[in-house]
């Protein structure tokens, strides 16, 4: 395998088309696409200051490397990509990858990252920035912390744990979403969401839970949330503590220790179909 150390590299596509190569303690400094149609790459503390880094790329091994705020739109249309121990400022990550594994990545701009992959496994990532994991599938995480709203609209089959996410409008619009042992704060949590499971997770949510078929609650807490479960349909909720008020929900069975306010006033609904217990 070819090694590369200590170079500096700029103007357009300075590697295009490398292949079999280590490359260590490398930079590459103004100028696009500069590792475009690579394969079978090791980099460790690379250094990319500028645009489209790895497009069309296969099988990348990435270590304790800076993407930096101008490399954006970096990672495109890339199979069989490993991140560990690294960090990346740039925006507009990841486009229509299939196979993306990141351990200890630190995103300081994660806006529109992430969109439209597949088969992605993340864990320890720390992630700021708007609309995360936009139509993506096929997703395991595990110590996700992320701010920023919109997180996984639109995604497929997500399983997450022990994260910790503060976005509105988180799981919108998605299918099977399994989340496990994790804290959620936001407003209009997953309307539009078939298929969504929580387990031991605490929420906070202004009109959250809402619009929602087969909705799933096993040991979970609702704190400071309002107006939740409207329209939804096969409700299996068991909750803990006090939730504010529930409104609407359309069928199912809704177990709470003590809800402050209960609202049924949709005429259209059968109030035969929708059980809600309360403990206290």
């Amino acid at each position: 395998m070819e090694e590369i150390k200590e170079a500096y590299y700029d103007g357009e596509r300075p590697l295009y088309g490398l292949r079999d190569a280590h490359l260590v303690n490398t930079t590459f400094g103004k100028g696009e696409s500069p590792l475009k149609e690579t394969a079978n790459l090791t980099l460790d503390g690379v250094l990319f200051t500028w645009k489209y880094p790895l497009w069309y790329s296969d099988h990348i091994k990435v270590t304790n490397t800076i993407f930096e705020e101008m490399s954006r739109s970096g990672i495109w249309y890339t199979n069989d990509i490993e991140i560990t121990d690294s960090t990346i400022q740039a925006p507009k990550e990841f486009r229509r990858c299939d196979g993306i594994t990141l351990n200890h990545v630190h995103f300081t701009d994660a806006s529109e990252t992430m969109w439209s992959c597949k088969n992605i496994q993340m864990k320890d990532v720390y992630a700021t920035g708007d609309y995360f994991g936009m139509n993506s599938e096929n997703i395991y995480v595990d110590h996700l912390d992320l701010v920023g709203n919109y997180v996984f609209d639109g995604a497929k089959n997500v399983e997450v744990h022990n994260s910790r996410l503060v976005s509105k409008d988180a799981f919108w619009n998605c299918k099977n979403v399994t989340i496990y042992d994790s804290k959620i704060s936001g407003e209009y949590l997953a309307w539009n969401t078939k298929n969504i499971t929580f387990i031991n997770c605490t929420i906070e949510s202004d009109q959250g839970l809402c619009y929602v078929d087969h909705l799933t609650m096993k040991n979970c807490r609702a704190l400071r949330t309002d107006l939740a479960f409207e329209l939804c349909t096969n409700i299996d909720a068991e909750l803990k503590g006090t939730i504010m008020s529930i409104k609407n929900p359309i069928s199912g069975k809704i177990t709470v220790d003590h809800a402050d306010e209960i609202i049924m006033d949709d005429p259209q609904i059968d109030s035969s179909k929708i059980q809600i217990i309360q403990r206290k």
